[in-house]
């Protein structure tokens, strides 16, 4: 027999109830329910910015910070990210439509002699829960790859991914050129990965090492706040 907690009808919820019982569902990465409460909100008149900020990022703000407490892990918090990613088909072409802002823009991709991606899909799948537009370019890329989807997208930031000590000078080429076409100063620079640290990412001249999906999120949300401050005060 089925538990009270299973016979839940999401339609005959509050507003209220209803987001708070969509963080339970993004937290235990139920999909359907996710779904199922975003076309309600929808229904009921929430712009689709508004359930986007208010129940979906709400909802994965709290899968970060218990990634980051080290209460959840890696398969949990990518069970997450695919309910929310259910929620986002329905959001996005209707986000595109009413030309709601977007937290800010990135590029991602695992470095070149690279072909690990469990990390950057979770960085890239937590980004997209906290506002971000994330344009995934895979592994293996090399230079003129990045380069090509810098121009194309004019991101905000820039994500490199390494899992191999051999690969990880990769990611100084990559920032060399854009300090030599002077273009690294357009955006903000982002590594990660296991072997990496603090230290690596400053001799680099990354504006930041990541050491996980959660701290890559908040990272991005205090250099891009601080990155827009400074574009008003210039303008």
């Amino acid at each position: 027999m089925a538990d009270q907690d299973d016979d839940i009808i999401l339609s005959e919820l509050s507003d209220e109830d209803l987001v708070a019982q969509m963080y339970d569902d993004l937290y235990d990465g139920m999909k359907e329910e996710i779904e199922e409460g975003v076309n309600i909100l929808i229904e009921r008149g929430w712009t689709p910015y508004r359930v986007l900020t208010e129940a979906l990022v709400g909802g994965m703000t709290i899968v970060g910070h218990d990634f980051r407490d080290g209460i959840l892990f890696v398969p949990e918090v990518l069970l997450a990210a695919n309910a929310m990613k259910g929620g986002m088909f329905i959001l996005k072409p209707l986000l595109i439509a009413t030309g709601a802002p977007r937290v800010g823009k990135m590029v991602i991709g695992t470095v070149k002699g690279d072909i690990h991606d469990i990390g950057k899909n979770l960085v890239g799948m937590m980004m997209e829960g906290a506002g971000f537009e994330v344009i995934d370019l895979g592994i293996n890329n090399a230079v003129e790859g990045y380069l090509e989807a810098l121009e194309a997208e004019k991101p905000d930031i820039l994500g490199m991914s390494a899992l191999l000590t051999t690969t990880m000078p990769y990611m100084k080429v990559v920032i060399d050129t854009l300090v030599e076409k002077g273009m690294r100063d357009d955006y903000i620079v982002l590594v990660g990965g296991a072997p990496l640290n603090e230290e690596f990412g400053r001799a680099i001249g990354a504006d930041a090492y990541c050491r996980d999906a959660a701290v890559a999120v908040e990272t991005a949300k205090t250099l891009v706040a601080r990155k827009h401050n400074q574009g008003a005060v210039h303008a």
